[in-house]
């Protein structure tokens, strides 16, 4: 499994390449939505597409940053039984987790939303909405997102693996979040 690490490593490079593209996403919906209500207030003047690129925005934001969330290790897990284990018990609940419940979920989620995407593709879907936007690049972000969160299931799978055989050394460190 040690041989695997390298390609762990390209798989962690390059959803961070797509997490600061979530990272931009979320700086420009704020600037879009700050200037159209700007435009709004003081102009009168609005326009359905600058409502739907934020939400678009937001969708990628979204789509594209929760594999990013999931390398950094600050995904949502059971509390009750991670917060309190070591390390190695850490490793294996996150192992067990990614194998039953994270890969078969975005994996189906990858199946199924791709024909979803592809039909607004080749219909070049526009929104209903008057002033709307074409609707097949947020659909994108759906199987794009979902791939990606698979791939770096796969990475995480490998490196918790090397953990435990104890040719990988990892920081599990989990801060719980405060309710």
């Amino acid at each position: 499994m040690k041989s695997l690490l390298p390609l762990a490593h390209a798989i962690d490079r390059f959803n961070t390449l797509f997490g600061r593209i979530a990272i931009w996403a979320t700086f420009i919906s704020c600037m879009v939505s700050a200037g159209n209500a700007s435009i709004r207030y003081l102009f009168d003047k609005s326009s359905n597409a600058w409502l739907e690129l934020q939400w678009y925005l937001f969708a990628v934001n979204v789509m594209l940053g929760a594999a990013m969330v999931l390398r950094v290790n600050e995904h949502v897990r059971v509390d009750v039984l991670y917060g309190r284990a070591s390390g190695t018990r850490k490793a294996a609940i996150d192992l067990f987790g990614m194998i039953f419940f994270l890969m078969p979920a975005a994996l189906l989620m990858v199946w199924m939303s791709w024909p979803w995407f592809l039909d607004s593709f080749i219909h070049n879907e526009m929104s209903s909405n008057a002033g709307g936007l074409v609707r097949w690049p947020v659909k994108l972000m759906v199987p794009l997102g979902f791939l990606m969160l698979s791939l770096q299931g796969i990475s995480e799978i490998i490196k918790r693996v090397c953990f435990l055989q104890g040719t990988y050394e990892m920081n599990l460190q989990y801060e719980r979040p405060l309710q």
